[in-house]
């Protein structure tokens, strides 16, 4: 079982890996500070000070906040757990400000050089039920591994976008 500093270690570890995506691809983003004095009272008071790693900027598009997450996949269910609470704190700034929040997801069994992007607003709708982690006493959300859209190291947020595309077209 990995300790709560070894878990914090591993997410570090995927928001840099992320950076260097990032940078390779000359993608231009803002990284949020999480130190609680970058937010107004206004913020905390609403949100629980939580908010996401980085502002990727798009061209003739606008922006999204992205969390990067160091997750595992529960091999037995082919599921991400994704964290129920603080997908509901961001769903809810997500329609408080008309903001477009996703999460994206990596670890060392895919060399962070394969991220899996999902919106807040997917997590909500097709993940399973809601669950309690027998390690961590939290609810989470079982997000079937398909529901994300992969992109390799090598690919370019052209690619998300595609993807996001038609998928939209399909339905």
């Amino acid at each position: 079982m990995e300790s709560d500093r070894e878990n914090k270690k591993k997410g570090k570890e995927a928001e840099i890996n992320f950076r260097e995506w990032l940078e390779k691809h000359n993608i231009p983003y803002l990284f949020l500070l999480q130190d609680t004095e970058t937010l107004s009272r206004a913020f905390k008071k609403y949100f629980s000070g939580k908010r996401p790693d980085f502002l990727i900027l798009i061209p003739n598009l606008g922006f999204i906040f992205v969390d990067v997450k160091y997750k595992k996949l529960n091999q037995g269910y082919k599921t991400y757990p994704i964290d129920s609470e603080e997908t509901k704190d961001y769903s809810s700034l997500q329609r408080k400000f008309g903001l477009n929040i996703w999460y994206v997801i990596s670890n060392e069994d895919l060399d962070y050089k394969t991220w899996l992007w999902i919106p807040i607003s997917k997590v909500l709708e097709s993940g399973m039920p809601i669950f309690k982690s027998s390690r961590s006493n939290m609810d989470f959300y079982a997000v079937p591994s398909e529901e994300f859209i992969q992109i390799a190291i090598d690919d370019s947020l052209d690619r998300l976008l595609s993807k996001c595309f038609i998928e939209e077209t399909k339905n």
